[in-house]
């Protein structure tokens, strides 16, 4: 964690009353601490009396794009699983009121524990790792087989054609933070909506399920906390995977990735085995390339239509991160990753 810039800076004089009226155990000394990460929504720690005891997350300063940065959404799909099996920080509040810390925000508990930052886990052992990324299987299968109806999100996302909508949405997103021509982007453009498979499945999906989204408890490999759900909905659960393995298909350098990692010597399953493994417990079964290949295809697209829009509000002085500038190379990276597995430079084969 750093220190907040002025930027992100909260207004304790408004925000400590509103805490005291509508948070149980805010009744001490408050102080905000901004956390390094969080490209998108800035996030704080927020300490009672020195203790750590709530997270707050807000929406960013300045112009936003329509549906962006949605702590509204976080707060709702949060609220609506804390009793279930995948393990979330149980959501406490929501502020809709711009008033008292500038935008809307949400406050949560502090889900204490580790929080891995980088996909190899260097300081774990080989056997640590296994059971690491079984856990981060795990979760997910159990995601994905919850009916949204069940906890009240029927209505948290369009049913059907979700491919089709999400790439439609994400190129009206990457036009309106272009800043440059990126030919892999225009090609992916017309591509994936020539190639969509029209896969039908409704689930709730997180959007960017990843290693440093997730607090594992302590002392064992278990999640005790899936974060950041800024970008969740219902759709496919195979884009959500997608998402989840791009970490398979980037290197170590810039990316934190795996695609440069001897995997065996790390305890790491390799990608197809993974897969494998999250359609023997989702009940997916065996799945199709040709579909593996679209969802690995859409979801670099996506990442890159990302990144493309944190690097634009970081030109726009308003992204939550130093970092963010270094989003606009990565946008074109991921998009000419994904263009080479389009065009068969690249095995998309499980």
């Amino acid at each position: 964690m750093t220190e907040a810039r002025d930027v992100h800076a909260l207004d304790m004089t408004r925000l400590t009353p509103w805490l005291r009226d509508h948070v149980p155990g805010a009744d001490g000394a408050i102080t905000a601490e901004k956390f390094a990460g969080g490209q998108s929504n800035p996030t704080y720690l927020l300490s009672v009396d020195g203790d750590p005891r709530f997270v707050l997350r807000r929406k960013p300063d300045g112009m936003l794009l329509p549906s962006a940065h949605a702590v509204e959404r976080e707060y709702r799909v949060t609220d609506a699983l804390k009793d279930m099996a995948v393990p979330v920080a149980r959501p406490l509040a929501l502020c809709e009121d711009s008033g008292i810390v500038g935008t809307p925000f949400f406050v949560m508990d502090y889900a204490r524990g580790r929080n891995f930052w980088y996909a190899r886990l260097p300081e774990q052992t080989a056997a640590e790792r296994g059971a690491v990324y079984d856990e981060m299987n795990r979760v997910l299968a159990v995601l994905h087989a919850i009916d949204p109806a069940d906890v009240g999100l029927s209505d948290y996302g369009r049913p059907g054609n979700y491919f089709a909508r999400q790439v439609a949405r994400w190129t009206k997103q990457y036009r309106a933070t272009e800043t440059r021509t990126i030919d892999a982007m225009e090609r992916l453009i017309e591509w994936l909506p020539a190639h969509d498979p029209g896969l039908d499945a409704c689930r709730i999906v997180h959007g960017d399920y990843r290693n440093d989204n997730l607090i594992f408890a302590m002392d064992e490999p278990r999640i005790v906390a899936v974060l950041d759900w800024e970008l969740s909905t219902l759709g496919h659960p195979l884009a959500d995977l997608a998402q989840h393995v791009m970490a398979w298909r980037v290197p170590g350098e810039g990316y934190r990735g795996l695609s440069d990692a001897d995997l065996p010597a790390l305890g790491i399953p390799a990608e197809a085995d993974y897969v494998r493994r999250y359609g023997e417990r989702s009940g997916v079964g065996e799945i199709d390339p040709a579909h593996w290949r679209y969802a690995l295809i859409f979801a670099m697209f996506r990442n890159a239509g990302i990144r493309q829009g944190v690097y634009r509000r970081a030109l726009d002085g308003n992204a939550s991160s130093e970092a963010a500038a270094i989003h606009g190379a990565r946008a074109g990276e991921i998009a000419g990753l994904a263009w080479r597995i389009a065009c068969g430079e690249e095995d998309a084969r499980l």
